[in-house]
């Protein structure tokens, strides 16, 4: 308001100038505050001068904004506010002026609507009716607001003359309407309407007072008239059909527009949603029958194929988007499709008289809503399938087209989701289409037959469809049934006339296209037949097609057959390539194809010769002209499919030729030419996309795609607001191919949509084209694309302007779709040829500046596109073109082409290229943005963002520049929302500047990158922004600046409040505000990932809680599921209790599903009455049920928590007794929650929904795998899941109950398995029930044929192989735990022979599944069924591969245990056979039976692991070689090894495996190879030891060592190049060489006695490696003496002529010395392990070997100077040192003369050693090692004093007592540890020999003697008062 120097207010000063004052008066006292509102009045009121138009502005927002907060405080005010805003929105100002003049308004009546009086009160209502229909939208949304609050809805000043008043006001501003009015405009209307219905006493006489109320007074006190009037009963003022039919009404009317009709439907959408769930679901069956009765019965909508799309398209947006998927609950969706069952599915036929049936078009949206709601569903409970089943499969015989085609998508639907019911609908229809096909040539038919087959046979189609999805339901049989059956319908065909050929070959076409879905393996051995009859089917066409002659009903017949054709060559190529079309089938197929586009274009060329009447008469179905368009779509398409590398050049142009005239040269348009030019001339044409009769001009309904939600509005209202501009509406009726299409249902559940014949073939030929283009040559390519210019700028379609508009769409379209196709290295270099690229760019820029979006957004893609592949040269020449374009152009829809164009080029061409362009590029859009128009500002401001985010850093010199830019929009009148002229106040609407301004910050933040950390000032001006546009009241601007939110945090997130932000997240959460929800959703999930825990400290479980209620009320709610399951990953472990109370609370209640199962079970029959009661109690029941989806994420959560908890390693949350000891509360630990698991495992096995029971079993064997050890805190004995017993027993009955699925079965039989193998009930006969159920399982598989477990019904041969493979893994977990748990072998002992044949014969299905041959023998135990066709093999595979391990487990656990059933089993015997001896058993020479099975699983197994593969292939690899190990026995495998070819393949194997397996795989490896070598010694001996070293080396026995020899050197000292990396822990390795070397030796002890020193040496070597080695820090020596040992073990009789073995071990205990000696003057740990490793080996060669070998003195004698050098020495090294000299000298005690000598030498060292422990003696804690290394040598010298003879025994104690007696300290107190062990010595030699002992002492000096004295009877006075002789010696022993 001041003068000058500062800046006018713009809309952000305002605000914050607004909030400003706010914020004083909420703190500060409010005495001023009518001052301050009279200083704004004097402004407005202010004539001369009159003040400026911005501070006018800025005092009019600030009024409203006071008496928004604080209107109640100055009601006196009011007047003056209401006359002044009148009088403001009544004069000519500017139009933001006068809406917020309406706004202010508005704001003061919301506080203080008591202060205006009557008259002022209907001055206001006229003004802002009037205001509705005012040229200026912002004015018209104003006078929205201001008429919701003059009519609040509690108040009783409400008739029926107001509201239609003020609908009609609202309908007749429709016409002008944006999409923000239209939104406003809705929402009065859907308040006056919604207000009709509150509950109001109509009073007889009327009180001449009328009682105004406010109105936040609630309704209950309307009641409160004077009491002298008669009250009647309160009834609203219009029933709900008449509140509705005010809309139908309006939208029903002649002349009402599109646009205002698609605005009628706003209405509708925004009416129910205000009315609310309870309202909606208790009246679901009026607002359905009114849609049905009023609107698609009306006649007015239903005169075209266009118009009757229009209205679906409509209606379903409200029944499916917004009521089905977002309103009705679970149990409303239920009673949902019972209504449209009960009212119209089931009403067709009308039986009684006097019925009427639905109309069709009814039946169709019935239909439609049906197959959402059964998807919406999952598994339909009972009730629903009852309502469905029969009626679904009447329709098919309906005689409308669209009935059936839409029914055959419903009985899909609900097959799909309740297969159980599959088969026998499949079934049902496949008998009805052949009692039709039957009396299809019988003439007593009736007249509908032909339709009524066809209904059938499309059912039949999108049945066959369902089961690649659903394969376990259905037996094959029927599939190969139905095939016959076309084929047959096919021959008989040609003998019919030709109205029924026609018939019965579009059956058969159907029906076989629909089975190509099965995939390959149904497909292939058909193929041959089905190339011939393809062949027959298309013909080369001849001259005499082209003759004249032929009637209407001949072409027609002929293109039906072709079209019908080329459907069922589509879906082969769809669903069996690459595999069955190779290139001979590519070849056919084009060449047939070709065939067929022949004879389309001599139709079309023969069309004008025929008769015209005829050619028009529409048919049911499809007319003529439509087939000639499907069967070009579907030959374009296959043409798409089968690629081009087999199609040859001629025919690739002439597709390119025919393409292009059809979409974009004047001929290609099918419509009658002189309307389309009496249209042009007379200028009636307006917009393409205006166009209504479903061809328009022949233009493509192609999408660019890749367009979010750039408006960031909710969904619904995109959708309707797209109706306005929609000429092309897709439809199912337009195609039944896609009835058997497998398609992936997109989240509104809606079915796929094909585009109508005419446009299908446009689309198809556009994607043609585009794949098509790519790969000619430059000249090919250069000539297509001149015709193609050449026919978009045809002479002809001047004449025809509609079929211009759509050659140019198509044809940019065409260019964009060709150039994203163009990525290969070639075709850029095509498409990037100046031949090509240059016109193409003349062409674009012409489109470019087009009015038309949709070009404008194509031709800038295809610009950008084309500036990528054609070179800099064209770059720059096209950036000069576009400067000089925006230059001169000043048409605002030119400049945003412009605009556009340079976004696409950067961000096409990528930052470093388009590089140089930059500043020029930046300057020319920030001027653009600076334009008033809001065309240009938005496509400007939006192009700088995709600049921002192509040129990523190198932007950073314009970042400050582009923050100024910003600043200066949001302060521009002319840019903010109701800002500018009229016209551009208008366009705006569509166009928010300030989305794409907050676009642009969060670019520049991404620009900035965490570097916004640094510079305050930056970061302050960002913030800023974001603040301002965070608080703005338009949802799209919150969602932008929440994403700027988001980025900001990951950049800088110490400078943002989170917890401010988080209640405001909670806020948008709780609001129906729905884009602003899923923002906010998405937003708090990168909190969560970030910082779950501090989250949890900000939300607390109460968010948790609301998120999981989120996801109850609204299903389709993305997004959620993550933020909680992030939020459970990262807090679970710290109290899981918490996550599980949650879960529990949402598993305790229960799904409608159930309910209605329920109830239905109850009774049978509900009335009326009840029905309508259980509507009014719909809102007290709807809390407790929870939709199943809801459940099933709280299942799968549990399952999460079992998981996390059970792997996190925290011991306290699985054992009570331990979080005790630790101090733990137990209450919040995971084990203290078993017995809700188990009940929420029971609550969900007994669901109505398969995927919840499914979920309910994980989580049951999570607890019992998780909790399976875990003791009971009360009885330690006992195991805690011990007294669950019961209830998991009773969790698992119902999966076995009737209504269970395979799924469920199989599931059961293995959680089955897991209880009964986890140990916790050991006793086989207190397993009870489980294992019951396991045995019963195991018996139905004993047969072939189908299973039947418990009360399940009959299985398909599918499920009964899947479930006996369950079974058999399930039993075959149980053998391989037995060998852990010995309880087990009790239980699998019965069933061993059962269980042995069907093992081995389950491997065999395995390996002819994977080989694809037959079943090699029908004989074995577990024949298959002879409808197990190819068909089961993908099926069933997976299942094979998840069990074949296990089984190949069990079979060699069984092997191991030498088990005879698996031999028998093995040779395909039943029992084994009792008179076979073990001898003839164990010689055998032929391998069992299946021996090559088993073994070519396993081998294939071990050739195709891979080394890094996860731990489960490690798993698979280990079990192999186990298997092997006992499969190369020769009682298995007989003389197969004798056999050069295959002992080599498996030599081979072996060597690869050495190479690359990890240790831990290797272990069974050599185990594996010393098995083998053990089955071939027998034809290795026989040559002897004569035979020469060569024939030795070659032998297979030799290749054995060979590998063990490999393996060792490998684990050893690594490859060449270093130490292993392969993950395995040392503890693998050391027991990788001692198996290996266990192995070495096994093959060794079967050569001839002189090999074997020879390889006892290499061994040895090897060793000696293993005792240099110093890279590993891991000692591998200590571990491994053990095999040193063996090795070195030889009975001291063998003769040793060479001396062989003695010459060995010389070197090797040389070796051990030099690498000690090779360690001196070297520190560390590594040299430490190294020198003690070479000691202990050293001495543990000197104790082993025997006598008899030599050993030299020298060694000896440096050996012992070596262990006394390190006993004297200290260190870590003293310990190891005096273990070697304990172990020397107490091995020499055995008289070993060698070691004698050892013994002499050491003594020295010994006493030296003592003599300086001694003198550190004084500590009072000596180090450990001084400790251990003094009990060792104490241990030592006692062992050599008892072995020496008496007579010398004085001289050891001379040597030995002067050092103990150093030790000794008597005078300290507590004594020494030394002190005491010492004295326990002396005591311990007195013992053994008192008399020396005496003897000795005598001897010694008497200082010595004293401190023995004194310190013996210490020891002794401290053990007993008397000392009595005997105990202290026996108690001195035992020390």
């Amino acid at each position: 308001m001041a003068p000058e120097p500062f800046p006018l207010p713009g809309r952000p000063i305002r605000r914050l100038v607004a909030s400003c004052l706010q914020a004083l008066y909420l703190r500060g006292e409010t005495k001023s505050l009518f001052d301050t509102i009279q200083a704004f009045l004097k402004i407005l009121t202010e004539t001369k001068p009159p003040a400026k138009e911005s501070s006018r502005i800025a005092a009019v927002y600030c009024i409203g904004e006071l008496m928004d907060s604080y209107g109640s405080q100055v009601m006196s005010q009011m007047a003056e506010v209401a006359a002044v805003t009148i009088k403001l929105y009544r004069s000519s100002g500017p139009i933001i002026l006068r809406s917020y003049a309406l706004y202010t308004l508005a704001k003061a009546l919301t506080t203080a609507k008591r202060a205006v009086t009557d008259s002022v009160a209907k001055d206001i209502i006229k003004h802002s009716r009037n205001a509705l229909g005012d040229k200026a939208l912002p004015v018209q949304r104003a006078a929205c607001e201001v008429l919701i609050l003059m009519y609040p809805s509690g108040d009783g000043t409400r008739s029926v003359v107001d509201v239609e008043n003020i609908l009609n006001h609202c309908v007749k501003s429709l016409e002008g309407a944006d999409q923000l009015t239209r939104k406003s405009l809705a929402k009065l209307a859907a308040h006056m309407l919604a207000s009709t219905q509150i509950e109001k006493v109509v009073p007889v006489v009327d009180t001449a007072k009328k009682n105004k109320k406010t109105q936040n007074q609630d309704e209950d006190e309307d009641a409160t008239v004077t009491p002298h009037v008669t009250i009647e009963d309160p009834k609203p003022i219009m029933t709900p059909a008449e509140m509705l039919l005010q809309l139908s009404a309006h939208f029903n009317k002649p002349q009402a527009s599109r646009r205002t009709r698609v605005g009628i439907f706003d209405f509708y959408s925004a009416l129910l949603w205000q009315l609310g769930t309870g309202f909606v679901e208790s009246n679901y069956a009026l607002i359905v029958n009114h849609f049905m009765t009023e609107i698609v019965n009306n006649p007015r909508n239903s005169g075209t194929r266009y118009e009757v799309l229009f209205v679906r398209s409509l209606i379903e947006l409200i029944l499916r988007d917004l009521v089905g998927v977002r309103m009705l609950g679970e149990q409303a969706q239920i009673a949902a499709i019972q209504e449209l069952s009960n009212t119209y599915l089931k009403r067709w036929p009308a039986l009684m008289p006097g019925q009427s049936a639905p109309s069709p078009l009814c039946l169709v949206i019935a239909l439609r809503e049906v197959s959402g709601l059964l998807q919406q569903l999952g598994n339909a409970p009972g009730p629903v399938q009852d309502a469905l089943s029969d009626p679904l499969v009447n329709l098919l015989s309906h005689p409308s087209h669209g009935v059936r085609i839409n029914t055959a998508w419903a009985l899909r639907c609900f097959c799909y989701s309740t297969p159980l019911r599959l088969p026998k609908v499949l079934l049902s229809v496949v008998e009805k289409l052949q009692r039709d096909v039957s009396s299809l040539t019988t003439p007593a038919a009736p007249s509908d037959i032909h339709l009524r087959a066809l209904g059938h046979a499309y059912g039949l189609a999108a049945l066959l469809a369902v089961i690649p999805e659903r394969p376990l339901y259905v037996s094959y049989d029927i599939s190969a049934k139905v095939f016959d059956m076309a084929v047959q319908i096919l021959k008989r065909a040609g003998e019919h006339d030709v109205k029924v050929a026609r018939i019965e070959i579009e059956i058969a076409w159907t029906c076989i296209a629909s089975l190509m879905t099965l995939g390959p393996n149904f497909v292939r051995p058909h193929l041959p037949q089905l190339l011939v009859l393809w062949r027959n089917a298309l013909p080369k066409p001849t001259t005499k097609d082209g003759a004249a002659g032929r009637s209407v009903a001949e072409w027609e017949f002929l293109l039906h057959v072709r079209e019908s054709t080329v459907g069922a060559i589509h879906c082969l190529l769809k669903y069996n390539s690459p595999a069955l079309v190779t290139a001979d089938v590519t070849r056919r197929i084009s060449s047939m194809l070709s065939n067929g586009l022949a004879f389309a274009n001599t139709y079309i060329t023969n069309r004008p010769t025929l008769n015209q009447e005829e050619l028009l008469a529409e048919s049911k179905g499809l007319g003529i002209d439509a087939r000639e368009a499907l069967l070009r779509s579907r030959i374009f398409q296959c043409f798409s499919q089968v690629g081009f590398s087999g199609v040859t050049e001629s025919v690739q142009s002439s597709l390119l030729q025919s393409v292009i005239t059809l979409f974009a040269s004047p001929d290609g348009y099918s419509g009658s030419s002189v309307q389309a030019a009496i249209a042009s001339s007379s200028g009636t044409f307006t917009s393409i996309w205006q166009s209504v009769d479903g061809y328009a001009y022949g233009l493509t309904n192609l999408q660019l795609g890749d367009s979010p939600e750039w408006m960031n509005r909710d969904s619904i209202e995109t959708s309707i607001e797209e109706m306005c501009q929609k000429p092309i509406i897709t439809a199912l009726e337009n195609d039944p191919l896609y009835l058997c299409q497998t398609v992936v249902v997109d989240a509104t559940r809606r079915a796929p949509e094909p585009s109508p014949a005419a446009t299908a073939a446009v689309d198809a030929a556009i994607n043609l084209f585009a794949q098509l283009l790519p790969l000619q040559d430059v000249t090919q390519t250069a000539r297509v694309v001149t015709q193609l210019l050449n026919s978009v700028g045809s002479v002809k379609l001047e004449k025809n302007t509609g079929r211009k508009a759509a050659s140019i769409v198509n044809t940019t379209f065409a260019v964009v779709f060709a150039l994203r196709q163009g990525t290969s290295h070639t075709a850029r270099q095509v498409l990037g040829n100046s031949q090509v690229a240059t016109p193409l760019a003349t062409f674009l820029k012409d489109v470019l500046v087009d009015g038309d979006a949709a070009l404008r957004k194509a031709s800038s893609e295809a610009i950008g596109r084309l500036a990528s592949v054609a070179g800099t040269n064209f770059l720059t020449s096209q950036v000069k073109t576009l400067v000089d374009q925006v230059v001169s152009n000043r048409d605002p829809h030119g400049r945003a082409g412009c605009a556009l164009a340079f976004g696409a080029i950067h961000s096409h061409v990528g930052g470093l290229a388009a590089g140089p362009l930059l500043k020029t590029t930046v300057h020319v859009l920030m001027s653009l943005i600076n334009d008033p128009h809001p065309v240009v500002h938005f496509w400007a401001l939006s192009a700088l963002a995709r600049v921002i985010d192509a040129a990523s850093l190198a932007y950073a010199p314009f970042v400050s520049s582009t923050l100024g830019l910003l600043f200066k929009v949001y302060m521009m009148e002319s840019h903010e929302p109701d800002g500018g002229t009229l016209n551009h106040v208008n366009i705006s609407g569509d166009l928010p500047a300030y989305q794409v301004v907050c676009q642009n910050i969060d670019a520049v933040i991404t620009v900035l990158g965490p570097d916004i950390q640094d510079s305050t000032r930056t970061r302050t001006l960002v913030l800023d922004l974001v603040h301002q546009f965070i608080d703005e009241e338009d949802d799209g601007i919150c969602v932008e600046a929440i994403n700027c939110i988001q980025h900001f945090l990951m950049f800088a997130p110490d400078h943002v409040n989170v917890p401010e932000l988080v209640t405001r997240f909670r806020g948008y959460l709780a609001s129906s505000r729905r884009p602003l929800k899923l923002a906010s959703i998405n937003a708090l999930y990168q909190l969560v990932q970030r910082d779950a825990l501090s989250m949890s400290k900000l939300g607390g479980d109460q968010l948790v809680e609301e998120l999981f209620a989120m996801l109850d009320d609204d299903s389709s709610v993305d997004g959620v599921r993550n933020v909680i399951a992030s939020w459970l990953q990262q807090t679970v472990i710290y109290n899981p209790s918490a996550w599980i109370d949650l879960c529990q609370r949402i598993m305790s209640r229960t799904t409608a599903s159930q309910q209605a199962a329920d109830a239905a079970a109850k009774r049978s029959d509900v009335d009326d009455e009840g029905q309508s009661l259980s509507v009014g109690g719909s809102a007290t029941s709807a809390r407790q049920t929870s939709r199943w989806r809801t459940q099933l994420f709280a299942l799968q959560c549990l399952h999460n928590i079992c998981t996390l908890v059970g792997r996190s390693g925290r011991r306290e949350h699985l054992d009570i007794a331990f979080a005790r000891s630790q101090g733990i509360p137990v209450s919040g630990l995971l084990v203290s929650r078993v017995p809700d698991l188990i009940k929420i495992a029971f609550t969900a096995s007994a669901a109505h929904v398969t995927e919840i029971r499914l979920e309910g079993l994980t989580v049951l064997t999570d607890v019992i795998e998780i909790f399976a050890k875990v003791p009971d805190p009360d009885y330690e004995e006992n195991l805690l899941l011990e007294q669950h017993q019961a209830p998991i027993t009773a969790a698992l009955t119902p999966a076995f109950s009737s209504d269970s699925s395979p799924e469920i079965l199989a599931s059961a039989i293995g959680t089955c398995a897991i209880f009964v193998g986890c140990g916790v009930v050991k006793d086989v006969g207190r397993m009870g029930r489980i294992l019951k159920l396991l045995t019963s399982a195991l018996e139905q598989s004993k047969g072939s044929g189908m299973l039947s477990l418990g009360d399940a019904a009959e299985l398909s041969p599918n499920a009964s192989v899947m479930l006996r493979i369950a079974t058999l893994s399930a039993w075959a977990e149980l053998e391989v735990a037995s060998t852990d748990q010995a309880y087990l072998v009790e239980v699998v002992k019965p069933h061993r022979a059962t269980l042995a044949p069907l093992w081995v014969s389950s491997l065999r299905d395995y390996a002819s599944i994977r080989v694809d041959a037959e079943s090699l023998d029908e004989t074995a135990a577990g024949a298959l069924d002879s409808s197990y066709s190819s068909l089961g093999r993908e099926v069933l595979l997976p299942y094979y591969v998840k069990a074949w391990s296990i089984i190949l487990h069990a079979i060699a656990t069984a092997m191991q245990k030498d088990d005879p059933t698996i031999l028998a089993a093995m040779d395909g015997q039943e029992t084994p056979s009792p008179q076979a001896s073990a001898k003839a058993i164990n010689e055998r020479d032929e391998p069992t039976v299946f021996f090559y099975v088993v073994f070519g699983l396993v081998y294939e197994a071990l050739a195709t692991s891979t080394p890094d593969a996860d731990p489960d292939a490690q798993r698979t690899s280990i079990i192999s070689l186990q298997a092997l190990k006992h499969l190369v026995r020769r009682k298995y495998c007989g003389k197969v090894f004798n056999d050069p070819p295959i002992f080599e393949e498996l030599l081979n194997l072996f060597y690869r495996m050495a190479l690359t397996e990890p240790s831990g795989v290797q272990i069974h490896l050599v185990e594996a190879i010393a098995s083998l070598a053990e089955s071939i010694k027998s034809n290795n001996l026989s040559n002897g030891a004569s035979s020469g070293t060569e024939s030795v080396l070659s032998s297979p026995l030799a290749h054995c060592s060979r590998i063990c020899a490999y393996i060792l050197k490998r684990v050893i000292t690594g490859p060449q190049n270093g130490a292993v990396h392969d993950g395995s822990t040392p503890a693998e390795k050391v027991k990788l060489i001692l198996a290996a070397f266990e192995a070495f030796t096994t093959v060794a002890s079967f050569f001839g006695p002189a090999q074997r020193e020879d390889f006892r040496a290499i061994a040895i070597t090897l060793y000696g490696d293993l005792l240099k080695d110093e890279v590993s820090e891991v000692d591998l020596v200590g571990p491994t003496l053990q095999a040193l040992k063996t090795l070195l073990d030889r009975p001291a009789n063998l003769p040793d002529p060479d001396n062989k073995y003695g010459r060995i071990v010389h070197g090797l205990l040389s070796a051990c010395l030099l690498n000690i000696d090779a360690m001196v003057g070297r520190q560390g740990p590594m040299c430490n392990k190294k020198i003690k490793c070479n000691l202990l080996a050293a001495v543990l060669i000197l104790t082993v070997i025997p006598t008899t070998v030599a050993i030299g003195r020298p060694l000896i004698e440096h050996c012992c100077f070596i262990i006394s050098q390190k006993l004297v020495d200290g260190g870590e090294l003293s310990l190891t040192a005096a273990h070697c000299a304990k172990t020397l000298i107490m091995a020499s005690t055995s008289g070993n003369p060698v070691l004698k000598q050892c013994t002499r030498l050491l003594l020295p060292g010994l006493v030296e050693c003592l003599a300086k422990a001694a003198a550190s003696s004084d500590d009072a804690a000596p180090p450990e090692q001084v400790l251990a290394a003094v009990s060792e040598i104490n241990k030592a010298l006692f062992a050599l004093f008892q072995s020496i003879p008496e007579d010398i025994r004085p001289r050891a104690l001379g040597v030995i007592m002067p050092v103990l007696i150093l030790f000794l300290n008597p005078s300290r107190q507590p004594p020494t540890a030394l002190h005491t062990q010492s004295v326990a010595q002396l005591l311990a030699f007195a013992a053994a020999s008192p008399a020396t002992f005496k003897d000795a002492t005598g001897r010694l000096e008497s200082a010595a003697r004293e401190t023995l004295e004194t310190s013996v009877r210490q020891i002794l006075g401290g053990k007993a008062g008397s000392a009595e002789p005997a105990k202290p010696q026996i108690s001195l022993r035992s020390f």
